[in-house]
């Protein structure tokens, strides 16, 4: 049976090991210390006494801290092991293991502890089957240095490992030949930097250290901080109250300062998405508003500074277009792939709007909306103009990249995630029902901005009019009568691609849906064809296409869920949106530690266990945010003018709720909820993104 990989975790930096901390190329598992899209370590293996070690315990101190227990020999000889190891590692911008031997016996010992050390700088994008690289191999004993170098034309990588004890180095490690007196110890720390080297050999990562230098960097503070700043939760579901935890503290460690960028923005998630996604990052945003809402201005200005200015085939660059991607790997940096700066996304643009408007609902914060009024209105353009490809006024999608660019532009990026129920594909370009919504809240969004903020009411009333039309058009289109729910997406023709997904919650969750036919969309969405039991499937049972187990063709992603419970309760769904949260903080409460990005499809009845895919990341900023938009849709949260207003809908066995101190421009509030013994309200659905009003138990109080 496979071992558990092991990880520590800080920003775009993580070092995944087998379970004694060892690490070495696996063709199955980007095993190794990685960062900024590149491998610094591909080999670091512990032996003592030319004996490889066996775990006895480890601790997984925090998501940057691990510790591991340690003897020579198989597990046969534990009981009787005279020599043990601790290996205590940590990460920061660097990758730090301190080393301590423990002689047991009651005489003097000698050891030979050898740590071998390599890289092959491979390039995320090709970890699983690295190009060979000329490493240059420096070892300078007085120095107690190893340094490997790989450098091909401007782009540079380094990897520096230096100890604090006298050490023997050679090209390919380090051995420390040790006496230990009896029942003593000895210890040396490894520090491993991680070098970029940039114009004139510039470490590129030396102006973020120097930041963090001059803030008294500290993780274990930096994490109590941002505990502090976020909101209490009191639960009588204890399992609740581990999930929030582990939501906010994987949230904390997803957090990374891009280079030449001094704040911090959310990478996608662990392993393949160490980087800013445009899409995760503003959903991520979204989703974290009422709990951490200093993500988002750092996100908007990066995103702004980074929006498309030109048109570039081959990064799917255009004017007003915000990121999809952005990559440090030798494959981005030579062209290879379009991912140094790619834009491959429809749905990015609108978001940008969307969360602009929703932080200054939340903050007031009207200062960081009139410093993005320009890319605010840039995207607002692009969604008319190059986002309306047939020019009859659908946001749709199509590559300008056809080699390597992503075919799927939305957040079903998978090659066959678009298809109707009867796994025929759509021609390009493809006007997806989620992106119509997008631009439909966007557009009103930017609306509310440009009257009250921006002081410009006849932009104002050209976009509402625009929202109107887009809605009127949407709900004549693309409603299917005979299914009672939205197409799928319209083909460049018109025609409705029929097929029956989640993406109904997205259409709630921005307004777009007319309220006499959002009955229809929650009876399909909680329904046994979208409901597993565990969640809400991608891609409805009984299709011909669908596939519990394939990414978008049936599995449940917490992302996704808590974006269609959010919609649920704008127009009166409460105990379907109930249900949609006590599923997915089943699966969290089930699996224990970090909310993984999807599970399979299966019914719950079937599998009685969530059942992780194979290539499952966790933790995902996305999907850990989702655990905190689930409940603040439990709780009804959403601010109305200067005030917090709370309209619980708790689910059955979740007690009482209190979330204390959630920030906003009311400054600090505390807000509870408590599960209804009996019955459920609806409510008429409305258009604006306040929403619909209860009278459900609830308090709010300002401080």
């Amino acid at each position: 049976m496979k071992q558990q990989l092991l990880h520590v975790l800080a920003g775009n930096s993580f070092a995944m090991s087998d379970g004694q901390g060892d690490m070495e190329v696996d063709p199955y598992a980007p095993i190794g210390l990685i960062s900024f899209d590149t491998r610094f370590l591909s080999r670091w293996v512990l032996t003592v006494n030319g004996e490889r070690l066996h775990t006895l315990s480890r601790v997984e101190l925090a998501s940057f801290e691990t510790r591991f227990v340690l003897v020579p020999g198989a597990a046969s000889h534990y009981v009787d092991a005279d020599v043990s190891v601790i290996r205590h590692r940590s990460i920061d911008d660097s990758f730090n293991e301190r080393i301590t031997v423990l002689n047991h016996s009651a005489e003097p010992a000698e050891f030979t502890v050898r740590m071998e050390i390599s890289s092959d700088f491979a390039d995320t994008a090709e970890i699983f089957r690295p190009t060979p690289r000329r490493v240059a191999v420096t070892a300078d004993p007085i120095r107690r240095q190893l340094r490997l170098c790989y450098q091909r034309e401007r782009f540079a990588r380094e990897t520096l490992v230096t100890s604090t004890e006298p050490v023997e180095v050679d090209q390919h490690g380090m051995t420390f030949r040790i006496r230990v007196a009896p029942n003593g110890e000895w210890h040396t720390d490894l520090h491993v930097a991680m070098i970029l080297h940039g114009a004139g050999g510039r470490d590129l990562r030396s102006s973020l250290e120097s930041h963090r230098q001059n803030a008294h960097w500290d993780m274990r503070e930096d994490l109590a901080r941002w505990f502090d700043h976020a909101p209490q939760l009191v639960a009588d579901r204890d399992s609740l109250e581990s999930a929030y935890t582990q939501a906010l503290t994987d949230l904390a460690a997803l957090r990374y300062m891009p280079l030449a960028y001094h704040e911090r923005v959310p990478v996608g998630g662990l392993p393949w998405a160490m980087t800013l996604y445009g899409r995760d990052a503003l959903i991520t945003c979204l989703q974290t508003l009422p709990f951490t809402p200093e993500l988002t201005p750092a996100t908007l200005h990066m995103l702004a500074l980074l929006q498309g200015g030109q048109l570039d085939d081959y990064h799917d660059e255009e004017p007003g277009k915000i990121l999809a991607e952005l990559r440090y790997g030798e494959a981005a940096a030579f062209g290879e792939q379009p991912t140094a700066v790619y834009y491959g996304a429809a749905d990015t643009t609108p978001l940008f709007v969307i969360l602009l408007d929703e932080y200054e609902r939340w903050t007031g914060d009207a200062d960081l909306v009139r410093q993005l009024r320009h890319p605010a209105r840039m995207a607002l353009d692009w969604i008319d103009t190059y986002g309306d490809l047939c020019g009859d006024g659908y946001l749709r999608y199509r590559s300008r990249n056809t080699v390597n660019g992503v075919a799927n532009q939305t957040w079903r990026n998978s090659p066959d995630a678009i298809v109707d129920r009867h796994g025929r594909q759509p021609a390009l370009p493809r006007a997806t029902c989620e992106l119509q919504g997008y631009a439909y809240d966007a557009k009103l969004r930017g609306a509310r901005l440009a009257r009250e903020i921006w002081g410009d009411p006849a932009y104002a009333d050209r976009l509402e009019a625009d929202a109107a039309r887009l809605g009127e058009r949407f709900n004549r289109d693309f409603w299917l009568p005979d299914r009672g729910y939205y197409a799928f997406a319209l083909t460049p023709d018109g025609t409705p691609v029929d097929a029956l997904t989640s993406n109904l919650g997205h259409l709630l969750f921005t307004g777009i849906v007319e309220p006499e036919r959002a009955a229809a969309l929650a009876a399909h969405l909680s329904g046994p064809e979208l409901f597993s039991g565990w969640g809400v499937r991608t891609y409805a049972a009984g299709q011909l296409p669908y596939n519990p187990v394939g990414a978008h063709l049936g599995s449940v992603w917490p992302s996704d869920n808590a974006l269609i419970a959010a919609g649920l309760r704008r127009y009166g769904y409460d105990a379907e949106a109930a249900r949609i949260a006590a599923a997915i903080f089943a699966v969290a409460e089930t699996l224990g530690g970090s909310m993984p990005e999807v599970i399979a499809g299966y019914p719950r009845e079937v599998t009685k266990y969530p059942v992780r895919l194979p290539a499952t990341g966790r933790p995902q900023s996305w999907a850990s945010g989702a655990l905190l938009m689930l409940l603040a849709t439990m709780l009804g949260l959403r601010p109305c003018a200067d005030n917090l207003l709370v309209d619980p809908a708790i689910p059955p066995g979740y007690g009482q709720i209190e979330l204390l101190d959630v920030p906003g421009r009311w400054g600090r509030a505390d807000s509870y909820g408590r599960e209804r013994v009996a019955g459920r309200r609806r409510r008429r659905g409305g258009t604006g993104p306040d929403g619909p009003e209860s009278d459900q138990p609830g308090r709010t109080s300002v401080s």
